[in-house]
């Protein structure tokens, strides 16, 4: 099967270790050959608030200095974090520290979160999070795209905001779109350049689902569901409980066996969790050295 998108892979973080170790893993997947890599961006962990958690813009405004490579973003900014016109000037920061290598990744948060209780953000229902998002996502595109913007939604106003120096990638940094439900799915279809999705070994069905649904969304605005690059983030919440080993670096073949069947439905950016624990990253290289280039050259024909 060959890709409209080329495939890439790579690594999500939370950023809840020390500068130090951050820097050590950029550079350690740096050099093993990932596409891209990021950070959730949160107050404070979901499940255990009271551990260590550095602050993702920041880490990946110094990350951009210690990696010269390797695409770079957030996996994924909640809108209601930061005012619209910020985001957008902390995000052409980014792009010009990283030489261009910034990938904006955006997406409408989940009421579960922490983080609003304990910062006294406001925490909208759906509904509330979808017409919102809408007006944020196409302030930033704006902004990213033109020297002066102008904009009046029901929800926030721009007035005359100058963005200089202009982003280093043309017309503006790649955006991303987290979604899964379907009001989410038409505004990823209508803005995102990539859309990203929460997955598993045992999520295909739901996927391909979601998939379908983009694909639909995606013509009814007359835009060619080709150009969509699709990204799919193994994610697995409850991976501490489960003693910190994720199935996918049980084995080569056990990776091929997760992977590919979401290649074949269209996913072209797989990322994966750097793994808990110390015995799983002598198969984890293996799997950076050996098994992704394998994909690639197959899929990337």
């Amino acid at each position: 099967m060959k890709l409209i998108h080329k495939l890439r892979f790579g690594i999500a973080f939370l950023p809840d270790t020390h500068w130090e170790e951050f820097v050590r893993r950029f550079q350690y997947i740096e050099e093993l050959g990932f596409d891209i890599a990021g950070f959730g961006d949160h107050f404070a962990h979901f499940w255990f608030p009271n551990q260590p958690w550095l602050e993702a813009w920041t880490l990946l405004s110094a990350i951009a200095t210690q990696t010269s490579k390797i695409r770079i973003g957030t996996l994924v900014t909640p809108f209601a974090w930061r005012n619209p016109a910020f985001l957008a000037r902390q995000a052409m920061t980014v792009d010009h520290i990283s030489n261009g290598r910034l990938e904006l990744g955006l997406g409408a948060g989940v009421r579960s979160d922490k983080s609003y209780e304990m910062t006294g953000i406001p925490n909208w229902g759906p509904r509330g999070r979808v017409a919102r998002f809408r007006e944020y996502v196409e302030i930033v595109d704006q902004l990213l795209s033109n020297e002066v913007t102008n904009y009046e939604g029901r929800y926030y106003k721009i007035n005359e905001a100058v963005m200089s120096p202009r982003p280093v990638q043309k017309p503006r940094p790649p955006i991303t779109i987290a979604a899964g439900g379907p009001g989410m799915l038409k505004l990823a279809a209508r803005y995102a350049d990539t859309w990203t999705t929460l997955g598993s070994a045992e999520s295909l069905e739901e996927i391909r689902h979601r998939n379908e649904l983009i694909d639909r969304y995606c013509e009814e605005i007359g835009r060619d569901p080709s150009s969509l690059r699709r990204s799919i983030w193994f994610f697995y919440p409850d991976i501490e409980k489960q003693g910190g080993s994720f199935g996918y670096y049980g084995s080569e073949e056990a990776f091929r066996e997760v992977v590919r069947p979401y290649i074949n439905m269209g996913m072209t950016e797989v990322l994966l969790s750097y793994p808990y624990r110390e015995k799983q990253l002598s198969v984890f290289e293996k799997i950076a050295r050996e098994v992704i280039p394998e994909l690639k050259a197959e899929y990337n024909k």
